[in-house]
């Protein structure tokens, strides 16, 4: 999933939520910022919980976790971009994905 910000934008917090209303952890989540639509230069990664580097992004450092309805704040320490792109590789159910809703905290860059 990709997210446009329409300008640059120093990103504070990401905020994500998979469906919840079963106990489930989604495998290797992984969420990039860049100021390239295409996202080939400038990309940090600000969460990657892909610990066998399943999908090519690099091995992540971060914990799995159990979606619940509070959903998955991620700090993103006012990293400078203007997309988001978000991964993930199925859950302990079934392939699926489930993005329910995504929101970006951040301040345009002036």
């Amino acid at each position: 999933m990709q997210i446009d910000l329409a300008r640059d934008v120093n990103i504070f917090a990401v905020l994500i939520w998979h469906f919840h209303s079963q106990a489930r952890v989604y495998r290797d989540v992984v969420a990039q910022i860049s100021d390239d639509a295409t996202f080939k230069s400038g990309v940090t990664t600000i969460f990657n919980s892909d610990f066998h580097n399943e999908l090519g992004l690099g091995t992540g450092k971060d914990m799995s976790y159990i979606e619940t309805y509070q959903g998955k704040l991620i700090d993103a320490k006012g990293v400078k971009g203007r997309y988001v792109r978000l991964y993930s590789n199925g859950n302990t159910a079934n392939k699926l994905n489930h993005y329910i809703e995504v929101e970006v905290w951040g301040k345009p860059v002036v």
